[in-house]
């Protein structure tokens, strides 16, 4: 595992390389925030951004979305991959945030990493947000031992990623995911992160 000064370097590099990092998700309130990160299920962002503007026109309040009927809302989503899946969860989470609203991991669809993500980008909490990205950058790096299991990632980047770093350090991974260390054809010669990344260490030069 890194030592506090290695991970340190880490952080203020990904600072350097990345310093806007923020949610590729476009929205203006917060459960815009948690519906599109539904709709982004194994879908792309910007796919995501291109549907949401159409849908959030069409439903405009909170109100509107749980009056609604999955099939309605479907017909904005459809091109999202899973479309009657995630439209369903949709009208049920906005049903159930505004009937009995007790934690985001209660409403359909929500797991820890949506959560996390909600907690900081919208509340100012810690989160760390394990998206497959993070779980296999971090593990590359030697932040977290190797795991794919995106619960021991995030107790693992706890220990060692400050609370107030962990939002945008995990969206500096995503980029840094789509930028430089792909996942199957990592530019390790390339990534300025190499001499501190256990992986890049060991990759020859072509």
């Amino acid at each position: 595992m890194k030592s506090p000064q290695e991970v340190a370097a880490i952080i203020r590099r990904l600072k350097e390389l990345y310093p806007d990092a923020a949610c590729s998700l476009d929205y203006g309130k917060d459960y815009e925030l948690l519906f599109s990160v539904r709709l982004a299920a194994q879908c792309t962002d910007a796919r995501v951004n291109q549907v949401t503007p159409a849908l959030f026109a069409r439903f405009p309040t909170l109100e509107a979305f749980a009056a609604a009927s999955p099939e309605e809302v479907g017909e904005y989503v459809r091109s999202c991959g899973f479309w009657r899946a995630k439209a369903r969860d949709i009208v049920a989470s906005a049903q159930m945030l505004l009937s009995d609203f007790g934690g985001l991991l209660r409403l359909p669809g929500v797991g820890r990493k949506t959560a996390n993500l909600i907690l900081g980008d919208v509340y100012g909490q810690a989160g760390y947000v394990c998206d497959t990205h993070c779980i296999r950058i971090t593990g590359l790096l030697g932040l977290t031992d190797g795991s794919k299991d995106p619960l021991k990632v995030e107790q693992q980047l706890r220990a060692c990623i400050p609370p107030e770093e962990s939002s945008n350090f995990c969206h500096r991974m995503v980029l840094h995911g789509r930028a430089v260390c792909v996942a199957r054809r990592p530019d390790c010669a390339g990534c300025t992160l190499r001499d501190l990344c256990d992986y890049g260490k060991t990759v020859r030069e072509p």
